[in-house]
This record gives C-alpha cells, sequence and structure tokens, in this order.
C-alpha cells in the first residue's frame, strides 16, 4: 500500500513537470526559464519518489527511506496548503496522503518486513 501511494505521488509530480514544459514552450509562464526550473525540479524529485514508490511496490527496501523522507516534507506543504495558501481542498488530501504513506510505512508489518534480513544471519559471538 505505501508503494502505490508513494508510487502516486511520484507520478503527481512528474506530471506536473510535463505540464510546466509544455508551458514553458507555449510561453504562458512569465518567465520561460523558470517554468523549465521549476520542471527539472519537479521532475527529478519526483522521479526519486516515483522510483521510491515502485521500489517498495516490489518489495525493495531501498525505496522506504526516499519515501519517509518525501513523506517528511510533504507534511509542511499540506499544512501551508491548509493554512496560509487558503487551499483547504488540496491541503486536506494531500494531508490524508501524507499520512496514510508515514502510517503504512512505519506499521509493523512493514519494520517486520525490513528486519527480515538481520535476523537470519548467525550472530558472531555465538560458538558453532
Amino acid at each position: 500500500m505505501a508503494g502505490a501511494l508513494v508510487g502516486l505521488e511520484g507520478a503527481v509530480a512528474v506530471t506536473v513537470a510535463i505540464v510546466l514544459v509544455v508551458r514553458g514552450f507555449a510561453g504562458e509562464d512569465q518567465s520561460v526559464s523558470n517554468g523549465f526550473g521549476t520542471a527539472a525540479w519537479f521532475a527529478i524529485l519526483g522521479g526519486a519518489v516515483l522510483a521510491a514508490g515502485i521500489g517498495l511496490y516490489f518489495g525493495r527496501r531501498w525505496g522506504r527511506a526516499i519515501a519517509v523522507v518525501a513523506q517528511l516534507l510533504l507534511l509542511p506543504v499540506a499544512w501551508s496548503l491548509l493554512t496560509d495558501s487558503h487551499q483547504p481542498l488540496w491541503g486536506t488530501l494531500l494531508g490524508i496522503v501524507v499520512v496514510c504513506s508515514l502510517g503504512c510505512l512505519f506499521a509493523p508489518a512493514t519494520t517486520r518486513w525490513l528486519a527480515e534480513d538481520y535476523g537470519s544471519e548467525p550472530d558472531a559471538d555465538q560458538p558453532d
């Protein structure tokens, strides 16, 4: 579930990057370089989050670290949308996705899954 939610976040960010590039070429942005720079930022970070989501979905442990950092960075964004930006709908939706993702990433089943490899090796202190 965490992989699907994080992958969705990454896909949205990559889609925003594509939209910004199209708008930049169409001349709809006030500053074309600013539009392309923002698109590059969304593409790089969104691509990493998308890769983390896909990795988690297919059982790769490395995706969890990226996903947790992304969720922690999105919490203040959700708060800002709720308060300063006066966008309660988007802030609520983002907040729900972030909290659900964090819940899935720190669920007991996820923690057990991550610890599986650590329990399989014999202790060096134990005699054979």
